[in-house]
């Protein structure tokens, strides 16, 4: 479809959905590593703060520790990046924090530099694409310490505190790489093949084909950005590279032979057995080329900073429903509501519906997560050793619960940060719990309502450019199936397989907002249809398909066929 189809331009709210948002989903394969690591990062301060009778400082090396949450499907020498600039951003906001609770004790100026923290948390973990827990884990830590009463003369040792737990977290992250240096490339690859798999072992006309063909395109760029920030090409890259490609080609010309086969390389790729090695027409210079098109695909940092991107005005969405949240719990009678700015935070997601549904399982979880707090305070007001264990455990739970869903992790996250506050001293639990209770809501409510208020049309319009870019990318595939060359019916392909993955991913976070103008679903769906069958036939001219074909199916590293 070469034109664009006149759409309505009337606006109408959407139906915000509640079925399936406390549904349990599949935990995560590698769920133990970030609640492992969280632990030990979190162990060692605070054992040795519990030694010397300071667990009033354990708000700072928390900070620190809670680095080595972020990052685990990361390669290592991309992770190594990554968490640096995590500790920057989480030291600098609490630097920040620290800083301004020395200077005043305006609550309405606390909660209002708490609110723009959490929006420049925001807009940088979406731009830079940081992935979960996100800007939540900073945001509880900017706006926890700016209530935290301070002096300027106690900022530098405090921040020292966090810096030392960070360089500590930091290791504990890293540490694995001795083991499996090729673990996170591995399992991207694993479950790039293992979604293709899914998609092709699908009859044809089965409904969730299509959505099984979006997450395995999904699954196979997540593989090749993997393999980009993995250091220099060893020839296991290399092997996992061209099994990147087989399930390209099996996502765009699925064969019976397909899910066998795939899942069998998956499987296979567990653990540190050798890497398969598929059969096929695959060189060097092809590889390279993916590398180019991804590198040129991908937006710049600016792009997706600046004041006219998609990201702004969920930003601007964040520090509206932190502020207000805040001040709105203030004027109810919390004397610290940073919780309120910590949920309406949480409750900040890329469009109304995640917000929405992201709000009750912050409400569920938390609620919950109060009356399991009440629950352990007898054991915990026993002794600091029995505070300790309990809120490590909460942290192990937090971490290993929320893959399945939000609200079940909350139910950790809760009592854990009201024990942090307990390692300062006690408070009257009463007190602690209607606090928190009251923070909860309003913040849900008000972040819900902020988001619906602030209309934005940006989705609906970057919607609109990438089916143009789209329909740009399919064109130029079809001018080079006119005259095949080679290196240019790759370099064509592989960019309309770019475009139509941004399509899918610009119609997820158009749909789910709330009143805005029809949008060309039926255009999106012609275009990725043929976009899809043009993929098919770049496959094909290739020669890549019946060169599988005659070569076999796979490898070994000794040459023996694959099982």
């Amino acid at each position: 479809m070469n034109g664009a189809t006149p759409t309505p331009r009337s606006h109408r709210p959407r139906r915000l959905p509640t079925a399936g948002v406390l549904r349990l989903g599949r935990t995560s394969d590698i769920w133990f590593k970030p609640a492992t690591s969280a632990v030990i990062a979190s162990a060692i301060p605070n054992v040795i703060l519990l030694c010397l009778g300071r667990l009033d400082l354990a708000m700072y090396t928390m900070a620190g520790s809670l680095c080595a949450t972020y990052a685990h499907n990361r390669p290592y020498a991309g992770r190594a990046r990554t968490l640096i600039g995590v500790v920057l951003g989480m030291v600098g906001g609490l630097a920040v924090a620290l800083v301004v609770a020395s200077l005043t004790g305006s609550v309405m100026v606390l909660i209002t530099v708490g609110a723009l923290l959490a929006a420049l948390q925001k807009l940088l973990c979406d731009a830079t694409r940081i992935g979960p827990p996100a800007h939540v884990i900073f945001a509880f830590i900017s706006s926890a310490a700016l209530f935290a009463p301070q002096t300027l003369g106690q900022v530098p040792g405090h921040i020292a505190l966090a810096l030392a737990s960070a360089a500590l977290a930091y290791l504990v992250s890293m540490a694995p790489g001795l083991v499996r240096p090729q673990g996170p490339e591995r399992r991207a690859v694993r479950g790039a093949l293992r979604a293709a798999a899914r998609y092709a072992g699908l009859p044809a006309g089965d409904p969730q084909a299509g959505p099984a063909r979006a997450n395995a395109a999904a699954a196979i760029q997540t593989g090749w950005q993997n393999l980009m920030v993995s250091g220099r090409r060893t020839e296991d890259r290399r092997a996992l590279e061209r099994l990147l490609i087989r399930a390209e080609v099996a996502l765009s010309a699925p064969t019976p032979a397909d899910p066998a086969l795939l899942s069998g390389w998956a499987a296979r790729l567990r653990g540190t057995g050798p890497v398969p090695r598929p059969a096929g027409p695959v060189d060097d210079t092809e590889l390279l080329g993916i590398e180019t098109e991804l590198a040129a695909a991908a937006p710049s940092l600016w792009q997706r900073l600046r004041p006219g991107g998609v990201l702004f005005p969920v930003a601007v969405r964040t520090f509206l429903g932190c502020a207000l949240a805040g001040y709105a719990s203030f004027g109810l009678g919390v004397g610290r509501p940073y919780w309120a700015i910590v949920t309406a935070a949480a409750v900040s997601q890329a469009n109304v519906t995640q917000s929405w549904r992201r709000s009750i399982q912050r409400v569920v979880g938390n609620l919950i997560g109060v009356l399991v707090f009440a629950a352990v305070v007898p054991l915990t007001h026993t002794g600091a050793t029995a505070l300790v264990l309990v809120a490590l455990a909460f942290n192990f739970g937090a971490e290993a619960l929320m893959p399945r869903n939000y609200w079940l992790g909350s139910i950790c996250v809760t009592p854990m940060a009201l024990l942090v506050v307990e390692f300062a001293g006690r408070r009257p639990v009463g007190e602690l719990l209607t606090d928190r209770v009251l923070d909860t809501l309003v913040g849900a409510v008000v972040g819900v309502l902020v988001g619906m208020a602030v209309v934005t049309r940006r989705p609906g319009h970057q919607l609109r450019t990438a089916l143009a870019g789209a329909r740009t990318a399919q064109r130029q595939a079809r001018s080079a199936l006119a005259a095949p060359a080679r290196g240019t019916l790759e370099a064509d392909g592989r960019r309309l397989a770019f475009a139509l993955i941004e399509l899918r991913q610009a119609r997820d976070i158009a749909a789910g907002e709330w009143w805005q103008s029809p949008l060309p679903e039926q255009e999106v769906l012609d275009v990725e249809r043929d976009g899809h069958r043009t993929l098919a036939e770049t496959v094909r001219a290739q020669g890549l398909v019946q060169g599988l074909e005659a070569g076999g199916t796979a490898t070994g590293t000794g040459g023996s066929a694959a099982a």
